[in-house]
């Protein structure tokens, strides 16, 4: 199986997205410091890559809340049940690692499940940056603590007429 790589940009900083054939495998912000190393990418003529880019700049634009792709990405029984629940997360809201923790129907796993939730390698699609602290604070997200403050106040924005949620 052939994963292409296509780099691009976003209101947050560069984006790097790997697709199959089958499934998109990845979406991955790029670190600010590491951003010049990565060149944009054209047009793709790649058919997921396309629709793939076409759902994310949607969802910029604040014209989509959900994505319609094939995803898949490599983990545990117990790892896939975290990102399912994820999915679950509603555009605009957000739920604490206890409550996932929950959702997975294992309270006490809520190590696991802030593990886990820090291996999403699908950002923004598989919304991780949804989960925050049971107090209410942002607190752990791969893609650095300022873009899922972006995110949650960009979809606040759109879902509730929030401007601003911290």
């Amino acid at each position: 199986m052939e994963i292409v790589n296509h780099i691009i940009a976003s209101p947050i900083g560069k984006i790097n997205i790997q697709a199959s054939e089958e499934a998109v495998h990845a979406v991955l912000f790029i670190k600010k410091e590491q951003e010049e190393n990565f060149a944009l990418s054209g047009t793709s003529s790649h058919p997921l890559l396309k629709k793939c880019v076409t759902q994310l700049n949607e969802y910029f634009s604040g014209e989509r809340i959900t994505f319609d792709l094939p995803l898949q990405q490599k983990g545990s029984a117990f790892q896939q049940n975290v990102w399912n629940q994820l999915l679950k997360i509603s555009y605009g809201k957000t739920i604490s690692y206890m409550e996932l923790a929950k959702r997975t129907g294992d309270v006490k796993a809520i190590r696991a499940v802030g593990t886990t939730n820090g291996k999403n390698q699908l950002a923004i699609i598989v919304p991780c940056h949804r989960v925050i602290g049971s107090n209410g604070s942002l607190t752990g997200y791969a893609g650095e603590l300022w873009r899922k403050q972006w995110l949650l106040e960009h979809e606040g924005k759109f879902a509730n007429g929030v401007q601003t949620l911290f």
